[in-house]
């Protein structure tokens, strides 16, 4: 491996050259009448999408076409989530469910890679109780996909393939996009935070950055290839280092040339930096919203939480975004019933969500995580407890979305129209502050910006007409 002057170690370019070959010797093994189809099914955050589209970049490669149906899949590869419990019992009984297809497709392959996948306990159990399943591989071994591959198509020999290392990055692995007018541009990886709930250090490794040459090269292809809605992706974005800072990173994808905006998720409120928004201000392509985690709004349970930041730092952050960007959008992920978490410190997050006024929240009970040190905390308040405050949270933030996208109604937006609306003739479009709108129009008109008015609004939608 070698690495750059920020400790970054990049995967060698012999090495991928090495991979490339094995993915020419499993393309020379089919039939040119008979293309082999691989399903793939992807679970969890944009960067396991992203991953998912450049697993089926390296299946492209190798002479696979993709079906929707596991039916009649040769090759069947899930990319698991492992942020929360539900995610990963999913996976669990998809995985039993493939039983029946490999009695009656013997020769067919099943495997297993992602977060999921990283943890020696979860490989450990597929490997004793699912014998049908013939690869798995961690996260930091994705770019070797046709190595494995190969191996199991001419030994028919089962492979466990989890390292312990802190990841790499591997450069010049091709992606297949989903056609769509929305793309994700990973920036960089993993996470140094180790916040007390949270599994990604463990599973996805040590934070490392893209070079941004490499960035802005891969920023111009998806332009030219007819993306308009680009997101930058981080475990944690905004602590990106790459020899420039994020904000730096901003200004240089916004001077790209083209007609597209630029989103990015997702960001720690330790990182976010006056620099970084002043960028998000001053930058016409960059999307004025922002999606800022606060987890808690209690200062003594972000301190367990191991966030590196109390309440009142937080909302000095959101005084100064709002001041630079008057009309900017706030979203956030809220975590209820952490371990120790009393009524009153759930109490003080509510309150807090009153103060901001987020449009959307992400919220989730909290979900044990093997291996985190949350995992063995005191925790006294029942989980029935937990979803009474759960519902009084998501009664409270309907309430505020409500009143903030009843405020939209009479304004105007330039939008983005992504796809099919919910009724005939109707098209979803998104503005650059990330909200939904649903407007009647032409089916013709998705991949094009038009300017709307908007003239009703729900809680989670708005509806407009072009103006």
């Amino acid at each position: 491996m070698t690495k750059d002057k920020c400790g970054t170690c990049f995967v060698p370019e012999g090495e991928l050259d090495i991979q490339r070959e094995f993915a020419a010797k499993v393309n020379a093994m089919w039939d040119t009448n008979a293309a082999p189809k691989a399903f793939v099914r992807t679970f969890g955050c944009q960067q396991n999408v992203a991953d998912g589209q450049r697993i089926m970049g390296m299946l492209s490669q190798m002479g696979y076409t993709f079906t929707d149906t596991t039916d009649d899949a040769d090759l069947i590869i899930f990319n698991t989530c492992a942020v929360r419990e539900h995610a990963e019992d999913r996976v669990i009984g998809n995985v039993g469910a493939l039983k029946h297809h490999k009695k009656l497709k013997p020769d067919s392959v099943i495997a297993l890679c992602g977060c999921m996948m990283q943890q020696q306990h979860i490989a450990d159990k597929i490997k004793k109780s699912f014998p049908h399943v013939d690869l798995v591989f961690g996260t930091h071994v994705v770019h070797k996909l046709p190595e494995y591959l190969h191996s199991i198509l001419t030994k028919r020999k089962r492979r466990v393939e989890i390292p312990d290392m802190d990841g790499v990055i591997a450069e010049g692995i091709p992606s297949i996009h989903d056609g769509g007018v929305r793309g994700w541009l990973p920036i960089m990886y993993g996470c140094n935070n180790f916040c007390t709930y949270c599994i990604v250090p463990y599973v996805r490794g040590r934070e490392r950055s893209r070079l941004p040459e490499d960035i802005i090269a891969d920023l111009k292809k998806m332009v030219e290839s007819g993306i308009k809605d680009i997101t930058l992706l981080g475990q944690n974005v905004n602590s990106y280092n790459g020899g420039v800072s994020f904000a730096q990173l901003l200004r240089m994808a916004n001077d790209v040339p083209g007609d597209f905006v630029i989103r990015f998720m997702t960001s720690h409120p330790k990182d976010c930096t006056k620099e970084l928004l002043l960028a998000m201000a001053e930058c016409e392509k960059v999307e004025k919203h922002l999606h800022l985690p606060v987890q808690s709004g209690s200062s003594r349970v972000l301190k367990a939480m191991n966030r590196h930041y109390d309440r009142e730092k937080y909302l000095e952050l959101i005084k100064t975004a709002k001041q630079l960007m008057p009309d900017i959008v706030l979203t956030s992920d809220i975590i209820v019933g952490f371990p120790g978490e009393t009524y009153e410190e759930f109490c003080e997050t509510v309150s807090l969500i009153k103060e901001v006024e987020y449009q959307t929240l992400f919220t989730f009970i909290y979900s044990k995580r093997k291996g985190t040190p949350a995992a063995v905390m005191e925790d006294n308040v029942l989980r029935k407890e937990k979803g009474k405050w759960f519902t009084q949270l998501c009664d409270e933030q309907e309430k505020i979305a409500e009143k903030l996208s009843a405020s939209q109604i009479g304004k105007r937006f330039r939008v983005l129209c992504e796809e099919k609306g919910r009724t005939e003739n109707t098209v979803n479009a998104r503005t650059l502050c990330n909200q939904i709108v649903e407007i009647s129009c032409d089916e013709a008109l998705i991949g094009q910006f038009v300017d709307v008015k908007i003239t009703d609004a729900s809680a989670w939608i708005l509806k407009g007409k072009i103006i």
